[in-house]
């Protein structure tokens, strides 16, 4: 079926189902229909049990505590952004006290503090820490975090609807929520049509509002955008925002975020629109993002920091429990699903929750895997795409990724062909994030920092290719958004896992090749990482290839003598101008070695190159005068002077300290020899020796049924 009859098809089954829906109170995440069988499951179900007893106890707090609802004048992290915050959780955490208990003092809190908010809304103006009048928000500094607040208000409402007064609900939904409703689709018209993740929560907020106050036409606006026509609006995000696997284009970190909007606004539909059979677009799309979510992550749970990413975000967040919980009860019940909501802890006090809470008392978990995988990106997967490497089980897994995937809109970084490296529970080969300080208002009122676009996104701050110093599309998203790179390779077996991608557009006259392996070979208990990275031109250039390492430098081939003062920034703009220049070490030959400790085990990074090779030791923190950057350090690879280069490394994981009794083991290298045979348009083939026996690598870029070859 072609989108424009399935747009079609949606848009009359919208209308003709909106007429229909009956309007009961609560259907949301709770249903009416489910309150005595939920009930019931809190007292059988253990984790069910805890989740409520949380709740719980959250809500008899905010009960006996006056309700405070100050005027917003903070940014992010400050005294009135936390309480509105806290506010909406209140709300949400009253109103499931009270469908699970019957008291009315639940729903009269949330009248009450609802009741206050209605009696100001209209008096608040923007702002006054808004970054803009066009992003601005009235309850917080963004207009984002409004969404988000109305998104979370509105299902508590839901909740205590029956339990106050047709009054009261008159003036809670004429003074307060019916403006909240014209603030986001009128005077945020722009972003409510945003295909981005604050167009989702926006849109979320608004189709929510739209059931619960039976208000068809904003939850067609939110189904189908402000013109009704299908170009914007939920529709339209699930089929621009999501490759055919499941991935968010703006990355993991964001598509953590943006589930719960997706996950919730599609449980409403289903439980006010079941016609739609929304779980079931796009081929199950919803519980393949899920799935997608988890396997972009480590071991340890958090999720890889490609993109603006804050770190050690983990797939624990309340995002994430919902989505779970929602997938496994709604769409798919797949028990892996039960393993992760165990380690979460938690479920939703809700019809879904009580499934997962169920199943996981019934014995029904398996062990969730993680898998070596390609998972596309873009609308129709043809747009690049992520390859994960894996070996070895959760306790220590190796784990390599190759971010080959599209710019991902504004929250991308000019990181094309970029690699991640994980052992032993942590990063060795690390990737920034951004360069934010959420919600610490003292740090930009919490957002992104100007060090976000000055060296965060820029290609320097990853480990992938530079030319010329300069980053990737030079540093514009315009034109990056326009390009892709391309997947040439993938392949997973038990003792060879390679992902191959090119990108040819990144620079103007360079083309760009990265071939990444994770290889096992006999006698080693780990396998080694190789990675070869080609560029090509007609022009001579500049090439550096950073490597950002976690732990410390504890050995190298050639001598290092860094600057004991007067440091100097590397260079002048595209992130060079926030290095430290500490070292540089013109090479005899044309390769060398570093090797780093971490986390009690040692990683040596062998190199060569086909020309002479100069190694560049630097640190992040140079033209910072409000100390925002956050530590970081780098060797970076440098042929200051080449058409073609190739760089070729092997990192070898091997043994290991003990601190408590003082012992090391195993911490010299036992590659050695590593010679380049050939480089060129057809083949790359080097060898190294193991202890005692010599392996050939190859590449053949003309061979896809051979593609790479070890012996």
């Amino acid at each position: 079926m072609n989108y424009l009859k399935k747009v079609v098809i949606v848009m009359f089954c919208v209308f003709c189902s909106l007429k229909l829906a009956a309007q009961t109170h609560p259907n949301i995440i709770l249903t009416k229909a489910n309150i005595n069988v939920v009930k019931s499951g809190i007292g059988k179900y253990p984790l069910l049990k805890k989740s409520y007893q949380e709740v719980k106890e959250r809500a008899d707090f905010a009960i006996t505590h006056p309700i405070i609802v100050p005027t917003p004048k903070d940014g992010g992290g400050g005294y009135t952004h936390e309480q509105h915050k806290r506010n909406y959780s209140n709300i949400l955490d009253c109103g499931i006290a009270y469908q699970i208990t019957g008291n009315q003092k639940y729903a009269d809190y949330i009248k009450n503090i609802l009741l206050v908010y209605a009696a100001h809304y209209k008096e608040w103006g923007l702002h006054p820490k808004r970054k803009s009048d066009d992003d601005s928000g009235r309850i917080f500094w963004q207009c984002l975090n409004d969404f988000v607040w109305q998104f979370y208000v509105i299902q508590g409402y839901d909740m205590a609807y029956n339990a106050i007064s047709t009054k009261d609900r008159a003036i809670i939904e004429e003074q307060l929520f019916i403006p909240i409703l014209k603030f986001i689709t009128e005077e945020h018209y722009d972003v409510f049509n945003m295909i981005h993740n604050h167009g989702t929560w926006a849109l979320a907020a608004v189709g929510m509002t739209g059931y619960v106050l039976h208000q068809p036409k904003y939850v067609e606006m939110a189904l189908k955008g402000s013109n009704l026509d299908g170009k914007t609006g939920y529709f339209a995000q699930l089929d621009q925002l999501f490759s055919p696997d499941g991935y968010y284009s703006e990355g993991p970190y964001y598509q953590r975020y943006a589930m719960l909007p997706f996950v919730l606004f599609a449980k409403a539909i289903n439980n006010y629109q079941p016609g739609l059979k929304i779980f079931d677009y796009r081929d199950k799309l919803l519980a393949k993002a899920i799935n997608t979510s988890l396997q972009l992550t480590y071991t340890d749970k958090t999720f890889f920091p490609i993109n603006d990413a804050i770190k050690d975000k983990t797939y624990e967040s309340i995002e994430l429990v919902y989505g779970l919980d929602i997938a496994y009860a709604d769409i798919e019940p797949e028990s892996f699903l039960l393993d992760i909501a165990n380690r979460q802890g938690r479920v939703i006090v809700s019809d879904a929750g009580l499934k997962v809470a169920k199943a996981i008392a019934e014995g029904k978990t398996k062990p969730f895997k993680y898998v070596s995988q390609w998972i596309r990106d873009g609308a129709s997967g043809q747009e690049g795409g992520l390859g994960i490497l894996r070996y070895g089980k959760n306790e220590d897994q190796e784990c390599l990724l190759l971010k080959a995937a599209s710019q991902g809109m504004g929250h991308g970084h000019f990181d094309r062909l970029n690699i991640l490296f994980y052992d032993n529970g942590t990063q060795i080969f690390e990737d920034y994030g951004s360069a934010r300080f959420i919600n610490i208002d003292t740090k930009g009122v919490g957002n992104y920092l100007p060090e976000n676009n000055t060296w965060a996104k820029q290609t320097v701050a990853h480990n992938t290719l530079v030319v010329d110093e300069q980053s990737d599309f030079k540093g514009k998203v315009d034109v990056a958004q326009k390009y892709h790179p391309d997947l040439v390779y993938f392949k997973a077996d038990s003792n060879l896992q390679v992902v191959s991608a090119k990108e040819d557009n990144a620079y103007a006259d360079v083309k760009l090749l990265r071939t990444s392996a994770l290889v096992k070979i006999l006698g080693y208990t780990k396998p080694l990482l190789i990675d070869v990275f080609k560029a090509t031109s007609k022009t001579e250039h500049q090439y550096d290839l950073p490597f950002w390492y976690a732990g410390q430098l504890v050995n190298s081939s050639f001598d290092i003598d860094a600057k004991k003062d007067d440091l100097k920034a590397l260079g002048t703009d595209f992130g060079y101008q926030h290095l430290w220049f500490n070292a540089q070490n013109q090479l005899d030959d044309k390769g060398g070695f570093v090797s780093i400790l971490n986390n009690k085990r040692f990683y040596t990074i062998h190199f060569i190159t086909e020309n002479p090779l100069q190694v560049k030791l630097v640190s992040v923190g140079a033209n910072d005068p409000h100390m925002n950057l956050v530590d970081g350090k780098a060797f970076i690879l440098s042929q200051p002077k080449a058409k073609n280069q190739t760089f070729i490394s092997i990192t070898e994981v091997h043994g290991g300290v003990d601190p408590v009794n003082e012992t090391v083991n195993a911490a010299a290298s036992s590659i050695s020899g590593l010679k380049i045979i050939t480089t060129n348009d057809e083949q790359t083939a080097f060898s190294f020796k193991f202890k005692d026996k010599v392996y050939q690598y190859m590449i053949n870029y003309q061979n896809k049924n051979n593609y790479v070859v070890i012996k």
